[in-house]
């Protein structure tokens, strides 16, 4: 190789034209001052200055300035990028020195280190075992009772009277309802091994014309209230009477079947129609304490039959209540009232089984399954302290502890109770709430069923499926031996 060539095969710099000599000169910029080259108008300090010096002996441009460099870097090789003798050099800090750098791995272990692990695990299992045993001492404090059966009824025998009752009316029962409940096979009878409640909506010419329904005079009225048992249409006075619109069906198991404590499956498949009001309830054999809700009332499901935008809740909810108080105005019912959502449907597109369990010490209502509670009282306290009821009515009337003298915390819920399934429709009680979804009716019109019947073409053909369907019930009476006490 020659030595006129650098290291790099290039030739020297002695023999070739300098860079600033064959390189063209950079153009100015319009209005750029013409000073020398090399020269920085933006500073003249030493940095600025030291940048356009010669590029050192061999005119090597890319070799670092002399004053910029180490002097360890002089008559070293590496620093020029020549590799000659040995291997690279391995660069040595200036500012770490030897046995300065800490190395703790090669250190003894800290013995307190190791409980870091040991009491977190620790914890864990102690955590474990409080929850073990939380969880059997709650299986094993179940109160489990012996249970006899008062009634499975599956509809395999027909509707068996001896058990069941269709109550036959006319006046909505207490609630403003706007459907006659029938004796006959039309709107209770059994499909397809079901139980069927079915509304049906009267004939419109009944509502056009004179017309009078005298359950009394044909003996069939479950009633013996005139009230109850007698409605008509009357054109002269303005139509604004008429008979109920609808038609539909009410059974209870009040003349076979009852229980005191106990427990009560009924499953069944929900209606799908705007003010439909299907319900499975309990109200007492007979009304030790007093008239409603004196004597209490179990409702184990309500539910409406509008779809899932109604706001107060339609077939997607379903709801579990007590009704219990001195009197009517004092029905101390929404404490212990709770509401329950079906799962990604609606409780009108299938089967579910809704059932109440009761003892002496609480009572709780279901969806499907017992772990699914929808409703639960415990008898810790009386029921009448739990009410927190008023010492006097509106009118002045002292309000007197009605059940207190039974020395039972649970009472009126301490004496028997008979099974109800029916279809109602509409009603001016408050369970369709007033201006609410175009709701046809006003609860204190005297034209409310008038209203409502004006309203079919609206409401009808919602009724996809007007009926509740009842595929089995069951009623177990509890049967430990102390029932009485």
């Amino acid at each position: 190789m020659d030595n006129n060539n650098d290291s790099f095969g290039r030739p020297a710099t002695n023999n070739m034209p300098s860079m600033a000599s064959t390189a063209a000169p950079t153009p100015q910029r319009p209005g750029t001052p013409n000073e020398s080259v090399g020269r920085n108008p933006f500073g003249d300090g030493v940095e600025s200055q030291a940048s356009h010096r010669s590029f050192g002996q061999n005119g090597n441009p890319f070799a670092s300035p002399s004053f910029s460099r180490p002097p360890s870097s002089f008559d070293s090789s590496s620093a020029l990028g020549r590799f000659e003798g040995g291997g690279a050099r391995y660069f040595h800090s200036r500012r770490v020195r030897k046995g300065e750098i800490e190395k703790p791995w090669t250190k003894q272990s800290d013995p307190k280190e190791k409980w870091v692990t040991i009491l977190p695990i620790i914890g864990i299992i102690i955590g474990l075992g409080i929850s073990g045993f939380l969880v059997w001492d709650g299986i094993r404090s179940v109160v489990k009772h012996k249970y006899c059966p008062v009634l499975i009824e599956d509809w395999s025998q027909g509707f068996n009277e001896k058990v069941w009752m269709k109550e036959v009316q006319v006046n909505g029962f207490g609630n403003g309802e706007f459907e006659q409940t029938t004796g006959g096979d039309e709107n209770v009878f059994i499909e397809n091994g079901n139980l069927i409640i079915r509304a049906t909506p009267r004939d419109d010419a009944l509502m056009q014309q004179n017309y009078k329904i005298d359950l009394l005079k044909d003996g069939t009225c479950t009633s013996t209230n005139p009230a109850n048992c007698i409605a008509a249409t009357n054109i002269t006075t303005g139509n604004s009477s008429i008979v109920p619109p609808v038609l539909s069906g009410r059974i209870n198991t009040r003349r076979g079947a009852s229980i005191k404590y106990g427990r009560v499956e009924v499953t069944a498949k929900l209606p799908a129609g705007d003010w439909l009001w299907p319900a499975i309830w309990m109200m007492p054999v007979d009304s030790k304490y007093g008239p409603w809700p004196a004597s209490g009332e179990i409702d184990i499901m309500e539910s409406r039959g509008n779809n899932y935008t109604y706001p107060q809740g339609g077939n997607n909810i379903m709801s579990s209540a007590l009704h219990w108080g001195p009197n009517p105005a004092n029905d101390a019912w929404w404490r212990t009232n709770v509401k329950r959502q079906a799962l990604h449907t609606t409780y009108s597109a299938g089967f579910n089984t809704f059932g109440v369990e009761w003892s002496q010490k609480y009572l709780f209502t279901y969806v499907n399954s017992r772990l699914l509670q929808v409703l639960y009282v415990n008898f810790d306290v009386p029921m009448w302290s739990r009410g927190n009821f008023p010492v006097q009515d509106s009118n002045g009337t002292r309000i007197d502890d009605i059940w207190g003298h039974t020395g039972r915390p649970q009472t009126p819920f301490d004496q028997p109770f008979y099974l109800i399934l029916n279809l109602a429709v509409g009603g001016t009680n408050g369970w369709f709430e007033d201006n609410v979804n175009g709701k046809p009716w006003l609860d204190r019109s005297p034209n409310a069923r008038k209203d409502f019947w004006q309203a079919k073409d609206r409401w009808l053909p919602t009724w996809t499926q007007p009926q509740m369907e009842v595929s089995k019930v069951v009623m177990l009476q509890q049967c430990d031996g102390d029932e009485d006490l």
